[in-house]
């Protein structure tokens, strides 16, 4: 062997010996960046990344040289032919200068705008006992640069890479059967329930979430609305014994509040006019799984009190039944009220909240992770560009800039919804380029939320002004405090209405609330809506 291929093969094997996993200490992240710094001391190169294979897709896991929503990206290997012909291989693959088949990273390399130009591709396959585990692929915009490394040195250099990376990939599945005390689940690979994140509070929710899910707690998920509360009731499930079993979800804000008891727990023939048949509720069709009550804050006092007998004793009666039926059902909980306050207020069990909090998760909002934008950026990027037929989708570095300017108020659902309002629009204009940018100027609904937020303040001073004003001989006839504060709601609300010709939708961005949460506290602050309020 040449004496440039032995040394660079020494550099890579003393790198690589710094990536091995240490089980006292196991950080997997900081392992997979450790493997990519090693590449870079063995090749010269302008982007290096390490996928692992989820699902007949590439995850990247660590990068160098490319945009940081990579990491939020999944590539599907049967549409990008250069990472398919890398994960077929049993060797390391070169791409000819010339190669005809389109760069998965088109777009996406820090050094350069636009279309990746004639340019040097390498790639490794990660296997283990001939399974998949994952790629590596490595990018120089400098042609030839590859050309001159011996077949026979790239063999020695991806057994290499693919024991160190299968190492860790080991060692991070024993660790975590370790701590469930189970055989790992892998449900969160599958696109619909993940979880994109790495800032220091994702790391906490999952820790918290890798804590309780091994158990039987019931599990009551709080945070506000647009956060992710469902997905980490799935992450739950999935990481739980009973993850084989059924998951049943309920919308408690869904359910009328004199069908919710029937709805939960089922009812027996003619146990009232139209039970024409025996039905089972919701926790039967849960027994031996979990259900995930949604909305629990909105359940009727009456049903309340049912839910904890369940919660207490294990047992259902069906609405007409003259017995008990046990059940052995995990429950997980969520809302997005304060419950302390619901309790206090008379809406909600104090008993029943003690219960459902053994073991409280606060799903954090999207302005404690602002550090996970650019991940969820790429993830809804790469989600929205399937949707609209676009080969790559690509978001400037400015846009990133006022993206994590912004408070978000509506969270995770809002950037999914920003994101692909903006990528419509930028399509409309960019159409049939095969890469469509998104800059600043696309997401001008999303500014408009700014202007909202500036016409919501000043709106709110007025109405607080004219409120206090108009009623001010009332508030002093009130009894408490508590009735004083919902007087003033009501106004707020009949006005912001008013100003808006009655738009439930526009009222609500105004107040800074969800429509949903708007109609229901109109609701139960008896607005009514038809000619006129």
């Amino acid at each position: 062997m040449e004496q440039r291929s032995l040394s660079s093969l020494l550099m890579l094997n003393r790198a690589l010996a710094r990536a091995l996993p240490n089980s006292a200490q196991f950080d997997v992240e900081h392992c997979f960046e450790a493997v990519i710094q090693a590449v870079k001391e063995c090749f010269i190169s302008d982007a290096i990344a390490l996928l692992l294979y989820q699902n007949n897709k590439l995850v990247p896991v660590a990068i160098s040289g490319l945009m940081p929503d990579v990491l939020g990206r999944h590539f599907v290997i049967d549409k990008h032919p250069r990472l398919q012909a890398i994960s077929q291989s049993d060797k390391a693959v070169r791409f000819s200068a010339d190669s005809e088949l389109p760069d998965p990273y088109d777009g996406l390399l820090i050094a350069q705008e636009g279309d990746i130009p004639v340019h040097a591709c390498m790639g490794f396959p990660i296997k283990h006992q001939e399974q998949l585990l994952g790629v590596i692929t490595v990018d120089s915009l400098n042609a030839g640069t590859f050309e001159d490394y011996a077949p026979s040195f790239l063999q020695m250099v991806n057994e290499a890479l693919s024991r160190h990376v299968s190492a860790i990939l080991l060692t991070q599945d024993l660790l975590t059967k370790a701590q469930q005390g189970s055989h790992l689940i892998t449900e969160l690979s599958k696109g619909q329930y993940e979880m994109v994140g790495q800032s220091l509070a994702m790391k906490q929710l999952q820790r918290d979430i890798q804590l309780v899910a091994g158990s039987d707690f019931t599990t009551l998920i709080t945070g506000e609305t647009g956060t992710g509360k469902e997905l980490v009731a799935h992450s739950l499930h999935n990481q739980s014994l009973r993850a084989s079993k059924v998951f049943v979800q309920v919308n408690c804000a869904s359910l009328p509040e004199t069908l919710a008891e029937s709805e939960l727990f089922g009812y027996r023939k003619g146990a009232f006019t139209g039970a024409n048949s025996h039905r089972d509720g919701k926790f039967l069709l849960a027994d031996g799984g979990t259900i995930f009550l949604d909305e629990i804050g909105e359940l009727p006092l009456n049903t309340q009190s049912k839910l904890l007998r369940v919660l207490q004793s294990g047992e259902i009666q069906p609405v007409g039944a003259d017995k008990t039926q046990s059940v052995d059902v995990r429950v997980i909980a969520a809302t997005n009220r304060n419950l302390l306050e619901e309790v206090e207020a008379g809406r909600f069990r104090a008993d029943l909240y003690h219960r459902l909090s053994v073991f409280p998760i606060k799903v954090p909002s999207l302005n404690e992770r602002l550090d996970d934008i650019p991940l969820l950026t790429g993830f809804f990027a790469e989600k929205v560009s399937k949707q609209l037929g676009i080969a790559q989708l690509k978001l400037s570095p400015s846009l990133y800039q006022l993206l994590q300017s912004y408070n978000w108020p509506g969270n995770i659902r809002e950037l999914e919804h920003v994101i692909s309002r903006a990528a419509l629009k930028a399509k409309q204009k960019q159409w049939p380029s095969s890469i469509i940018s998104v800059d600043e100027g696309d997401c001008e609904l999303f500014t408009d939320n700014q202007t909202h937020d500036k016409v919501a303040q000043s709106g709110f001073e007025q109405v607080h002004t004219s409120s206090l004003a108009q009623n001010n001989s009332n508030f002093n006839q009130l009894d408490s405090l508590k009735s004083a504060t919902e007087q003033f709601q009501k106004n707020l609300i009949e006005q912001t209405l008013l100003e808006h010709d009655l738009n439930w939708a526009a009222a609500a961005r105004t107040l800074k609330l969800d429509r949903a949460n708007l109609v229901r506290l109109a609701k139960r602050l008896g607005i009514l809506v038809k000619k006129s309020i």
